[in-house]
């Protein structure tokens, strides 16, 4: 049985900076996402999802770091996920504030 070896001219296969990237703001989206602040580093974050995933196919396996991109692109939707729950929770929680504030709008001698 013969082992499949590597040319002596091929690159060593190193880590892709980029799927690293993509996971630290992926992670600082899902941190930040309750307050609102973790659209801004899930937005970045997908739009170089897209440039490594390309940087990854063109590479032919020299670059490593597609299960750092998966990763990473997945806790960057859930960072955008949890942006948007918090403003549907503050918008419910200020329309029933305002509905409590307003009170009842009839005359005293109204059934």
């Amino acid at each position: 049985m013969t082992s499949a070896t590597r040319h002596p001219l091929d690159p060593d296969p190193v880590r892709a900076t980029k799927s690293s990237a993509v996971l630290g703001l992926g992670l600082l989206s899902v941190v930040t996402g309750p307050f609102l602040g973790g659209v801004i580093p899930a937005t970045i974050a997908l739009l170089m999802a897209r440039e490594s995933r390309g940087e990854l196919v063109a590479a032919e396996g020299f670059l490593l770091g597609a299960k750092r991109l998966r990763t990473g692109v997945r806790l960057a939707w859930t960072g955008i996920v949890l942006a948007i729950a918090m403003v549907v929770v503050l918008a419910i929680v200020g329309l029933l504030a305002y509905a409590r504030q307003r009170g009842t709008d009839f005359d005293p001698t109204v059934n």
